[in-house]
């Protein structure tokens, strides 16, 4: 199943911009594997399960095409799709795999549940997995996008991973934006904690 029940878009994880109408919405493209059972509670003859991962792949990469990962936005008085964009660097197993080395791989962004804020001028939300880059050390970045092209305006550097949807607030005029962060994955697991980011004085 495409998008499966951990793919697709989730119901916290979108903002509404009240000033244009437009909706912003993260959504991951991962399938789910099912099977059909014969239950003896239900009135159907077969019912669905999902299985456990891990999900198939091609010699270790994902077999769904890319992007794993986007930011969308949605004019929802007139029902279009205004623009849709990566989010997220290509994952580590995907930018380094041997059967792809010599490829110019464009950015695939990355399976992971992720919130986002809505300011004035920008759409915040961080990446939901580690990589490594050129660009950055191990860990992971909180992108700002505009919000009405969908072009990346900026990223700052992250320890670990987005786990709850950002939020901003202003005190004594300056504007603050707030991220929890955590991962439990092995070698990059990082006790949760906040972090605040603010522009230079």
């Amino acid at each position: 199943m495409l998008p499966g029940n951990r793919g697709g878009s989730n119901w916290n994880a979108g903002a509404v911009d009240p000033e244009t109408g437009f909706v912003y919405v993260p959504s991951i493209t991962r399938a789910t594997l099912l099977q059909l059972i014969k239950d003896p509670q239900s009135e159907m003859d077969l019912v669905a399960t999902a299985l456990a991962p891990p999900l198939p792949s091609v010699d270790g990469l994902p077999f769904v095409k890319p992007p794993y990962g986007l930011i969308a936005a949605i004019d929802v008085d007139r029902g279009e799709l205004l623009w849709q964009t990566p989010h997220g660097d290509t994952p580590d197993n995907v930018r380094n795999h041997p059967a792809l080395k010599g490829l110019n791989i464009p950015k695939t962004g990355q399976n992971g549940n992720v919130g986002l804020v809505v300011t004035k001028t920008l759409v915040i939300v961080g990446d939901p997995q580690v990589t490594t880059t050129p660009e950055h050390p191990r860990g992971a970045m909180l992108r700002a996008y505009d919000k009405r092209t969908g072009k990346e305006a900026g990223a700052v550097y992250m320890p670990a991973p987005q786990s709850g949807s950002p939020m901003t607030y202003r005190l004594d005029g300056k504007q603050y934006i707030v991220v929890a962060v955590s991962t439990i994955a092995g070698r990059d697991s990082y006790s949760g904690e906040y972090i605040a980011f603010s522009l230079p004085n």
